[in-house]
C-alpha cells in the first residue's frame, strides 16, 4: 500500500480532532505534513511541494474551481471532506460532490472515515490524477487547459429556472461542437467583423452557433450588433463556472439570442474586469459550449504575452488568460491581419507564438481590407507571395475592402449578410464558412466573392 503526504485544510471544523486521531492510528500510512489555516496557506504549501494530496473541508472559505486548478497545477490532488456529525453536513455531501465534480474533483469522503478507508480513497485519487505539470515539460497554462478539458463533464442542470433549449441542443448523442478562435495582432485588423460574419454564416447554414466576445482589451461584439449593455454574459458564465458546475442550460441563459440558431455571449463591460476570466473558468466554459452549440466562434484579444509568470512566484491572475486558453482549446484558429505592409508584418512576427499556443489547431490566415492602394496592382497575388515566403499557413482568405458595406452594417447594428448580402467582403467569408462546415457545394454567387489575384 502506498503512503501519502497530506495537506490538511479542515482547521476549525468540529471533526478535526477525531479525523487527526484516525489518521494517526496507523503510523506511516498517511502523514500530515501541514495543517493549513486557510486557502492561502493551502496554496502556499502546495506550491512548496509539501504533499501530493490535500484533504479539504468542502466548506473551506473561498474554495472554488480556480483554486482547485492551482492545486492541480502543483501536482496536488484534492479530496473533499464533509462533516458527518450534523444532519446539515450529511445533506450537503451530495451537493458538494456535484459541485466538486464540476471542478474536476471526483472524491468526497465523510469526516468519520476510518484510516483504511481514507487510504483507499487517497490511493485512487493519486493514481488517477495527471503527472505534475512541471514534470511534463510543458507550460502550465497549456497543459492545465488540456487536462481540465479532458476530464470536464458536461451534464444538463435540473434547475427549473434555467432557460429552455431545443432537444437537439442537448442531445448527448450529438458529436461535440467545434471551437473557432479569431485572433490577430494589434492594430484593429477586423477580428470582430470576421467573428460576427463567420458566426452569422454558419448559423444561416443551419448550425447552432455561439458567438463569444472574449477580447479583454476592446470588447465590441455587443455594440456592433446593437445589443443593449445589460451586463457581461461572458463574465456571468465565468462566475458560474468558477463557483459551481456550468451546465448547458446555464450557459444558454447567460447568452443573448440574436436570432434562432445564433446566440451571443457579450464581452466584459470594462477591460479592467479581466481577472474575472480565469484559465479554469474559461476551459469549463469552452467544454460546455461544445455541448451547447455546433460551432463556438470566439473573438479574442490581440495580446499573447505570458510575462506574468516571470513577475510572480505564485500563480497570479494572468492578463491574457482568456486569449491564451481559447487558442489552446480551439479546433480552428483564424489569424486576422489587415492587407497592408504593417498588418502583414505584425502577423508574420506573431506566427511563432500563435503556433506554439495552438499546436493542435488548424491555422488559417484571413487578410482584410484587400485593395490595390497599400501594395500596388494585383494585391491578392502579392500578399499570398509574401505570406508564402515567411512560412504562413497556405490558402489565405482574402477579404476585399468594402467600406460602404461595413458602414451600413455598423449604422444598423446588423451583420454583413443582413446589411449588404452581395458585398464581396461578405461573400469571401461566406465561402470560407461553407468550407470549414464541410459544405463542398458553394454556389457560383459565393465564388464570385473571391478577390482576383
Amino acid at each position: 500500500m502506498a503512503t501519502h503526504a497530506v495537506l490538511l485544510a479542515v482547521t476549525g471544523a468540529r471533526y478535526e480532532a477525531e479525523l487527526l486521531a484516525e489518521i494517526d492510528r496507523v503510523p506511516g500510512r498517511i502523514t500530515v505534513t501541514r495543517r493549513c489555516l486557510d486557502l492561502a496557506d493551502l496554496l502556499a504549501a502546495a506550491a512548496a511541494g509539501l504533499a501530493d494530496v490535500a484533504l479539504v473541508d468542502v466548506a473551506l472559505r473561498r474554495l472554488d474551481g480556480p483554486a482547485v486548478a492551482r492545486l492541480a497545477a502543483c501536482g496536488v490532488t484534492v479530496v473533499g471532506v464533509t462533516d458527518e456529525a450534523s444532519p446539515a453536513g450529511r445533506a450537503r455531501r451530495q451537493q458538494a460532490a456535484e459541485v466538486l465534480a464540476g471542478w474536476g474533483i471526483g472524491w468526497v469522503v465523510p469526516s468519520d472515515s476510518s484510516n483504511s478507508e481514507l487510504g483507499r480513497v487517497l490511493d485512487q485519487a493519486v493514481t488517477k490524477v495527471p503527472e505534475p505539470l512541471h514534470q511534463q515539460g510543458l507550460s502550465t497554462p497549456w497543459l492545465l487547459g488540456r487536462s481540465l478539458l479532458g476530464r470536464a463533464a458536461v451534464t444538463a442542470s435540473a434547475d427549473p429556472d434555467a432557460a429552455s433549449l431545443d432537444s437537439a441542443a442537448v442531445d448527448p448523442a450529438r458529436p461535440p461542437g467545434r471551437l473557432v478562435a479569431v485572433w490577430g495582432p494589434i492594430g484593429a485588423p477586423g477580428r470582430t467583423t470576421v467573428s460576427i460574419t463567420i458566426a452569422d454564416e454558419l448559423a444561416y447554414a443551419g448550425a447552432e452557433v455561439l458567438l463569444v466576445d472574449a477580447d479583454t482589451y476592446g470588447p465590441s461584439v455587443g455594440q456592433q450588433l446593437a445589443l443593449l449593455d445589460e451586463g457581461s454574459g461572458l463574465a456571468a458564465a465565468a462566475h458560474t463556472a468558477s463557483a459551481s458546475h456550468l451546465s448547458v442550460e446555464a450557459l444558454a441563459a447567460h447568452a443573448r439570442t440574436l436570432r434562432p440558431g445564433l446566440r451571443v455571449l457579450t464581452g466584459l463591460s470594462r477591460p479592467e474586469r479581466w481577472p474575472e476570466l480565469s484559465t479554469a473558468a474559461m476551459l469549463r466554459l469552452w467544454a460546455t459550449a461544445r455541448a451547447l452549440a455546433d460551432w463556438s466562434v470566439v473573438d479574442c484579444g490581440f495580446c499573447l504575452e505570458q510575462d506574468e509568470e516571470l513577475a510572480y512566484d505564485t500563480m497570479a491572475p494572468r492578463r491574457n488568460a482568456a486569449t491564451i486558453t481559447t487558442l489552446g482549446a480551439a479546433d480552428v484558429v483564424l489569424l486576422v491581419a489587415s492587407a497592408d505592409p504593417v498588418g502583414v508584418g505584425r502577423l508574420v512576427r506573431s506566427l511563432p507564438d500563435a503556433r506554439a499556443l495552438a499546436p493542435d489547431a488548424r491555422l488559417r490566415v484571413v487578410l482584410t481590407q484587400v485593395r490595390p492602394g497599400p501594395v500596388g496592382r494585383r494585391p491578392g497575388r502579392q500578399l499570398v507571395d509574401v505570406l508564402q515566403r515567411h512560412g504562413a499557413p497556405p490558402d489565405p482568405v482574402l477579404v476585399q475592402y468594402d467600406r460602404s458595406a461595413h458602414d451600413a452594417a455598423a449604422a444598423r447594428g446588423q451583420t454583413l449578410r443582413e446589411a449588404a448580402p452581395k458585398s464581396p467582403a461578405r461573400l469571401s467569408l461566406a465561402a470560407f464558412a461553407a468550407a470549414i462546415s464541410g459544405d463542398a457545394l458553394a454556389t457560383e454567387s459565393v465564388r464570385t466573392g473571391q478577390v482576383a489575384t
